[in-house]
């Protein structure tokens, strides 16, 4: 997410209760968790895994819970919880508005698009010209959505991140102030769900199509031109190249990517980034026709341990 206007990081530091080390010029211009950040941005890190991981990151500013030596051109943002206080900045830069009717009138609607009874558009939500919006969708805050897109019945776009942090007593929800933005000439089908980004954006590219009871988990993005069948289910952190097949119930791994072209068979689990232009199967997947011959010499094994008993 980005600031507008940039703060200086004296003044994060004060929102945060934070002890500041290191650069005190910066300005930050913008919160993202550490799979997106860039420079200007403040982030986040709890744990002794991931502080180098961190701060050598593309972020200017990093809040943690350890005193470190600072990298020349960022700050630290000393703090007992880094995850509670990025929360709370998150909530205090990007805060939950209650709507108070079903079209906010901070929407912007463009020429010729057609909302069927029952759409919901939150806040600051921008739909281009020529779309179709059908019953009962729903377009949550700062959803950008462009020309000649249409979405189906009971389809939900923005919703928070799946994104929790496990504690003592339970989970601790991180507060998503991302966004989801769509391309041009999308269609996404009924009751579907895409998740708006921790703090970045989930991205559909332009020409992709949905069939009906997809998710498509925070942060991801998808290229142009993709197809998905129904119930394919997309984790977070994914990049989905340019012209990727996903048929019916495939499942997808976090924090991966599929290459350009990529077709992948129905049922099948993807736990590892795939080359494009090839087509997998299986679960884990495989190339398509090694796992087809696996699975052909796994029906024979019956036969040969019976065979292997008689010689014995």
């Amino acid at each position: 997410m980005k600031l507008n206007p940039p703060l200086p990081v004296s003044r994060v530091a004060r929102l945060a209760g934070a002890k500041l080390s290191g650069d005190k010029t910066i300005s930050v211009t913008g919160i993202n968790e550490i799979h997106k950040v860039e420079k200007g941005d403040i982030t986040f890190v709890d744990h002794p895994k991931y502080y180098e991981r961190a701060l050598k990151s593309a972020a200017s500013v990093i809040l943690i819970n350890n005193e470190a030596e600072c990298p020349e051109g960022k700050a630290l943002l000393l703090v007992k919880d880094p995850f509670r206080e990025y929360n709370r900045l998150a909530r205090y830069f990007r805060p939950f508005m209650p709507a108070d009717k079903h079209i906010s009138a901070s929407a912007s609607i463009g020429e010729g698009t057609m909302l069927q009874p029952g759409v919901f558009i939150g806040n600051h939500v921008k739909i281009g010209s020529g779309c179709v919006i059908h019953s009962h969708a729903v377009l949550y805050d700062y959803t950008e959505i462009g020309d000649n897109v249409t979405i189906h019945a009971n389809t939900v776009i923005g919703s928070d991140a799946f994104y929790f942090k496990r504690r003592e007593r339970g989970y601790e929800k991180m507060h998503s102030c991302g966004r989801v933005i769509i391309g041009d000439n999308v269609e996404i089908g009924s009751c579907c769900t895409i998740d708006r980004g921790v703090s970045s954006d989930t991205i559909v590219g332009s020409g992709t199509k949905l069939d009906n009871q997809v998710h498509i988990g925070h942060d991801t993005v998808i290229g142009k031109n993709c197809l998905f069948a129904a119930q394919v289910g997309i984790a977070g952190v994914v990049t989905i190249e340019d012209d990727v097949i996903l048929w019916g119930q495939v499942g997808v791994q976090k924090d991966l990517t599929i290459g350009k072209g990529a077709v992948v068979l129905g049922q099948s689990g993807i736990a590892k980034s795939l080359k494009g232009d090839t087509t997998y199967f299986g679960s884990p997947v495989r190339e398509a026709r090694e796992k087809m011959k696996e699975l052909a010499l796994i029906k024979q094994l019956p036969q040969l341990m019976q065979k292997l008993e008689t010689e014995v």
